[in-house]
């Protein structure tokens, strides 16, 4: 079965008071429409159309950051929500088989909800997903005749008696592609609010001899964000997911509290987790690793059996093979630490690469920026850094090599030597003593002239 997405994000917002269009505020890391069309994406759709409207620019550039293999259309005025579905029309035309709306405000929604609500689309000609609501307030209420779903009233509309119905409409509606846009082009725009209402499908569907039913979820999968305090909330809802979803899989938590997961966080099995440790967006940890509190991870891959932290930052494109050590206020960027190496202590490890069992001392950095252009540092397998070292890149460390502490590595050094790179030492006899002496008698003097 061939499906198609139409993802409605054309709505300005009003209510999160920014300039930003509303699919494009952030939970875990992804924007709103981004875990719209992750959660469509499990269909395996064969296409995605994107409905937008209000910074349709910058909706469209989320949109193909995320995937390729999108169309966005432009929903010029805000007409109602079949206004907005008939708008991808175009995009979809010649298209044979189910489409699914969904909304780009609507994060939650569950594979298995749509895998469930394409089951029910096999039977029925219109499937609609719903909800029983705790308190459903102004919900569009869903009007049953046993399995058969007779219509869907939209609250001001409703009768007292429809009020009192608790079955709510998601909004999100499943049907064959073209039937979907017959259906809509017979929406009209005579009710309460004078909009072009998709809910209104399910009666003129029903007029037409077509079967519809609903296929119901958790009411939390229906989660809409319309402003700051809701997206706080949503934000709380998918970490509390995430940390039970990590703890069942194997994953050991200190404080889960305290951890913050992305939408796309990978952790595996064994790994512990300790206090206060934020992923980022586009981590991967293997089994086994250990991450240390107070550590930031962010576009990285972290190998089985490895440590991070306390204290550590690995940013993009850091790169980690098994048994790696990264300890306290070390930070890595760009870099490929191969297995068993070590960087301990407040070092600086950018746009390099580091060979098996090298050990990087404290106080190392690699001096990759001139202003202008990023340089590579190689460290070979084997290799002592002495703490304190820079590494002005382009610079090699061949294997087996060493520097000395403080010395400052300006040209390559070959497998198996010694690099001393610093001005030689001397003592000044009774220097310090005289100079200290003299700043005493200094201060002294201007505190009687003051």
């Amino acid at each position: 079965m061939t499906v198609a997405l139409i993802i409605l994000a054309a709505g300005k917002g009003t209510r999160m008071q920014s300039d930003l269009p509303k699919v494009l505020h952030k939970i875990a890391g992804a924007p709103l429409l981004v875990h719209a069309m992750k959660a469509g994406a499990t269909l395996e759709p064969e296409k995605t159309v994107v409905v937008a409207g209000h910074g349709a620019e910058l909706v469209e550039v989320a949109a193909r950051d995320w995937s390729d293999d999108v169309d966005v259309v432009l929903q010029t005025e805000q007409l109602g929500t079949a206004h907005a579905v008939q708008q991808a029309g175009d995009a979809l035309a010649g298209f044979g088989g189910d489409a699914i709306v969904l909304y780009g405000d609507t994060p939650f929604i569950q594979p298995e909800t749509l895998d469930a609500m394409l089951a029910a689309r096999a039977e029925h000609d219109v499937v609609v997903l719903g909800f029983d609501a705790a308190d459903p307030g102004r919900y569009g209420r869903l009007v049953m005749d046993g399995d058969a779903l007779s219509a869907i009233v939209e609250f001001k509309d409703a009768t007292d008696a429809e009020r009192a119905i608790t079955l709510c409409n998601s909004g999100v509606i499943c049907a064959k592609s073209d039937v979907l846009f017959d259906l809509i082009d017979s929406v009209s725009n005579e009710n309460a609010s004078g909009e072009y209402y998709l809910t209104d499908i399910i009666g003129i569907a029903r007029s037409k001899g077509l079967s519809a039913t609903v296929v119901r979820c958790d009411e939390a999968e229906t989660m809409g964000i319309n402003s700051r305090p809701e997206l706080a909330v949503a934000e709380v809802a998918f970490q509390t997911r995430a940390r039970a979803d990590a703890l069942e899989n194997g994953v050991s938590m200190h404080a889960p509290d305290t951890v913050y997961f992305s939408h796309d966080t990978y952790i595996g099995a064994d790994t512990v987790i300790e206090p206060n440790v934020v992923f980022a967006p586009g981590v991967t940890v293997e089994n086994n690793a250990t991450i240390r509190a107070f550590s930031h991870l962010e576009g990285c891959h972290v190998s089985r059996e490895s440590v991070v932290g306390p204290y550590a930052r690995l940013r993009p494109g850091a790169e980690l093979s098994e048994g790696v050590k990264i300890g306290n206020f070390v930070e890595v960027k760009n870099a490929t630490i191969d297995a068993g190496a070590k960087v301990n202590h407040l070092s600086y490890i950018g746009d390099a690469q580091i060979g098996e069992k090298s050990n990087v001392g404290a106080g190392t950095i690699t001096c990759n920026y001139d202003g202008v252009f990023k340089h590579r540092t190689t460290i070979g397998k084997n290799v002592f850094v002495g703490s304190n070292t820079m590494l002005v890149a382009p610079v090699t460390l061949g294997d087996e090599s060493m520097t000395a502490t403080g010395t400052i590595v300006t040209k390559d050094v070959p497998d198996g030597d010694l690099a001393v790179g610093r001005a030689r030492q001397e003592n000044k006899t009774g220097f310090a003593r005289r100079m200290f002496e003299k700043l005493k008698s200094k201060k002294a003097n201007a505190a009687k002239e003051s």
